[in-house]
């Protein structure tokens, strides 16, 4: 008899109990644990949700789930029933799987997790091995919401890489690869080309291919891979472009108030759009949005009806958490999820350009142990005043305080303060900055969704009684001089 869940709780349990390479050290996790037969497999039990179902399917080492987001809100304004897969959650389970910016209800989880339970056991059972993970459980999922809730098209995510990844049993209408850049070594390769290689796994024969890669050995690679395929290639910098609009006085661009955009106009084969806001904070966020611009509109080459005013609208009414999100002012507060080279690079650009007249930067910092730690800290150090280091608890990869500290202290004899959790981290960086200050929080996702919730939950601080802030609840290092 099949052991069904009955409660919300009973449900993310279940799925916890499954293999999770989100959770686990990337020493643990090779490209041989991803097998697509096994997704299939799963599917065909649940009566394959994903087919006939249009899709836009989005790869790259950043920006693919900014990229996702624009475009689902674009294709939500346009009036299309949208679903949007992204991963990991900030806050909870559901926040991955969204139609028209709607989860799942607690009960519909139950539901649709329940209905996963017996082809699970089926498969545990068989010959050809363990059944399938956490990351392909949520997939299916998604799928399975998505078919409940009637959804015209769905967009896409990639979890990991993209050739062996979960979602890449789709066939998609548009695929995106976003941009390239070393992340994930351990599974995806140590040159530009190798990651490249797997990302353009997604290219399906004769599918539109939107590239935010237009040159270099990963850029050759994605051409290449697309005419085997004969597959249309619509590259940034190429066919498509942006350029800053500057016409148009109305477009906010004061980062300070929490809403910050810049416009941009967008240039395609298929259409032109002059003052589109990008309400997403950075340089690259308008690279994304160009992206995203393009992979909604050319499906308009298949009968959707796009309004030139929905592409404007949706771009515009896009929220995406921890993406180089202001959550205050007084000091002003940016928590982002970079967790590599390219998404640090992004940040501290970001951070110079729209931040110019904070005083003193503050970092709080902490790592996953797959990650180039080391070279993220010797990008960020030089560009903060003060040095937090913490971990999280919510999942083991993070690296331990004490690993933190002597990377900090291997790169340029660096000292920092050190806190033993999240919380404890927020208490002491707030101790250290005024109004005038800048705090930021970045090097994880785990730690920026851990920290997000915290400086959210507590959204009065700027009434806190500072004097209560112990120093107990810390431990610290001597604060080094301004970098």
């Amino acid at each position: 008899m099949s052991n069904f869940v009955h409660t919300y709780d009973q449900a993310i349990e279940f799925l916890l109990g499954r293999i999770n390479y989100e959770r686990v050290t990337g020493i643990a996790f090779s490209s041989d644990d991803q097998k697509l037969s096994r997704m299939r497999r799963l599917l065909e039990q649940t009566g394959n949700p994903h087919e006939g179902l249009k899709v836009i399917h989005i790869a790259g080492t950043k920006g693919k789930g900014s990229t996702s987001a624009m475009a689902a809100s674009i294709l939500t304004a346009a009036g299309q029933k949208t679903g949007l897969f992204t991963s990991p959650h900030v806050s909870a389970f559901e926040e991955r799987m969204v139609v028209d910016g709607a989860s799942p209800s607690p009960g519909h989880l139950v539901d649709l997790v329940n209905r996963l339970i017996e082809p699970i056991e089926h498969m545990d059972r068989a010959p050809e091995g363990p059944g399938p993970t956490y990351f392909e459980l949520a997939t299916a999922i998604a799928w399975l919401y998505f078919r409940d809730c009637a959804v015209d098209l769905a967009v896409l995510e990639v979890g990991l890489g993209g050739r062996l990844d979960a979602t890449n049993v789709c066939e998609p209408h548009v695929s995106v690869i976003t941009n390239i850049s070393r992340d994930h070594t351990n599974v995806l390769g140590n040159s530009t080309a190798e990651i490249a290689r797997e990302k353009a796994g997604i290219v399906k024969a004769g599918v539109p291919v939107i590239s935010g890669v237009d040159s270099g050995p990963a850029g050759d690679v994605i051409e290449a891979v697309c005419l085997r395929h004969q597959s249309p290639l619509y590259r940034l910098g190429r066919e498509l472009l942006w350029r800053p609009h500057r016409n148009d006085d109305s477009i906010a661009d004061d980062p300070n108030d929490g809403t910050a955009g810049r416009g941009i106009d967008v240039d395609t084969p298929w259409g032109k759009w002059a003052g589109l806001r990008v309400p997403l904070l950075g340089h690259h966020q308008s690279d994304n949005a160009a992206l995203a611009v393009a992979a909604a509109t050319l499906l308009r080459q298949e009968g959707l009806r796009i309004p030139d005013a929905a592409v404007a609208r949706g771009l515009s009414e896009v929220r995406w958490p921890a993406r180089i999100e202001v959550l205050g002012t007084r000091p002003t507060i940016v928590v982002d999820a970079a967790h590599n080279w390219a998404a640090t690079a992004a940040l501290l650009r970001t951070i110079q350009h729209d931040f110019p007249g904070v005083s003193r930067k503050i970092l709080i910092f902490a790592a996953t142990r797959d990650k180039d730690v080391a070279g993220m800290l010797r990008q960020l150090l030089p560009g903060f005043d003060s040095v937090v280091l913490t971990q999280y608890h919510t999942n083991p990869r993070g690296v331990p305080i004490n690993e933190l500290a002597a990377m900090v202290q291997a790169t340029a004899g660096y000292v920092c303060h050190v806190a033993t959790d999240a919380a404890a981290a927020w208490s002491l960086a707030s101790r250290l900055a005024t109004n005038e200050d800048l705090i930021c929080v970045t090097g994880s996702f785990f730690v920026a969704a851990e920290l997000r919730k915290l400086i959210l939950d507590g959204s009065e601080r700027q009434t806190l009684d500072r004097s209560q802030q112990s120093a107990t609840v810390y431990s610290e290092q001597p604060s080094h001089a301004p970098l």
